[in-house]
């Protein structure tokens, strides 16, 4: 079960950052920047991370790195050393076979982890059938987050009576919806608006390419006969894991306008500037090959990594994709927090027993 608190702010929204992995330049955990990136998180007002997803790389899980375990234990050592006064959602990936899957989530309640961002990429060889059954087992261990992923980046398309049944099952609290496709992200909102369990379950955008038009929208479904309205309360996502401030500060103008009722143009106009530079980060032009090593190049031109690596050398920025992160760079300086990550890189980047 949720903590009281930790359930209050979920339901209210928050923003939660997909957590990257730190890496040196011969491609090891850098441990003393992986807990810096936390500490950056806790201080630009996140209310939560997401740690082993695909932003913090998929092959944390392979045998040869073997950094599942590792990179949830800093990341929960460092919010429990942190002691902060509000509540802070600490979300585990959750990934793989159905056995593998069950494995990683008790991992992930051992650790203190709140919920498991439960991923459904990677298993063609499943029924929709047996993967509901998949998440009613993780659902035994720890509340479930669900994922709805894009194809282009390993996930796969699912039918809206999947995502009814998947509505319907116990201690599911939350879904991440990132297809990047209206129709499918739709979906999702009209099957769990025809559960019983509508009120149980909060909506997260994972659509980095629509991130504060989801987060303005309220949807209101017909359920026989009855309008019921639901929001897509708060986002999961890649792209929070940079420029978290002013992501945070966004988010708390788009929270002032869902509570006053009116959209200000300013906001609309600000949509698209994120998603532009989103399309940068996540090397949209490449079908998002370098979505992952975009990101830590934003990190990286910031000081908080020391590089773009990836654990795969195959895993690098496209070409010409550090223009468009430039361009962006200089076209919206509003929206970036550099000056924040100055004025505290040192303080997050001293921290005692952390290997160098």
């Amino acid at each position: 079960m949720l903590k009281n608190d930790v359930r209050k702010l979920l339901f209210e929204g928050t923003v939660i950052p997909a957590h990257p992995l730190a890496l040196t330049a011969e491609r090891e955990l850098d441990e003393k920047r992986q807990r810096a990136l936390t500490r950056y998180y806790m201080d630009a007002g996140a209310g939560g991370i997401a740690v082993g997803v695909h932003t913090t790389q998929f092959e944390i899980r392979d045998p040869k790195f073997g950094l599942y375990e590792k990179v949830l234990a800093l990341a929960a050592e460092e919010v429990n050393r942190a002691h902060l006064n509000r509540p802070f959602i600490k979300v585990a990936g959750i990934a793989g076979s159905t056995d593998q899957a069950e494995k990683e989530a008790k991992v992930a309640k051992e650790l203190g982890y709140d919920l498991g961002l439960l991923s459904m990429g990677g298993l063609d060889g499943y029924s929709e059938t047996e993967i509901l059954n998949r998440v009613k087992r993780v659902a035994d261990i720890m509340p479930v987050f669900g994922f709805y992923l894009q194809p282009s980046v390993g996930g796969r398309v699912f039918s809206y009576d999947f995502w009814r049944k998947f509505a319907d099952v116990e201690n599911v609290v939350a879904i991440k919806m990132a297809p990047f496709n209206r129709y499918q992200t739709l979906d999702v909102v009209r099957a769990v608006c025809h559960s019983e369990r509508r009120d149980s379950i909060a909506l997260y955008t994972g659509n980095d390419d629509n991130i504060v038009n989801d987060l303005l929208t309220v949807y209101r479904i017909n359920v026989n006969g009855t309008p019921i309205e639901k929001g897509i309360v708060g986002g999961l996502l890649g792209h929070w894991a940079v420029w978290t401030n002013k992501a945070v500060n966004l988010f708390n103008k788009i929270k002032v306008a869902r509570e006053q009722g009116e959209i200000p143009v300013e906001l609309l106009t600000l949509a698209q500037e994120v998603t532009d530079s989103n399309g940068a980060f996540f090397d949209s032009a490449n079908r998002f090959k370098g979505c992952i090593a975009g990101i830590n190049e934003v990190l990286a031109r910031q000081g908080l990594l020391q590089g773009n690596w990836c654990l795969l050398e195959k895993e690098e920025l496209s070409e010409g994709q550090g223009d468009e992160i430039t361009r962006v760079y200089s076209e919206y300086p509003h929206l970036n927090d550099d000056d924040f990550v100055r004025k505290n890189l040192n303080k997050w980047l001293d921290i005692k027993g952390a290997k160098i």
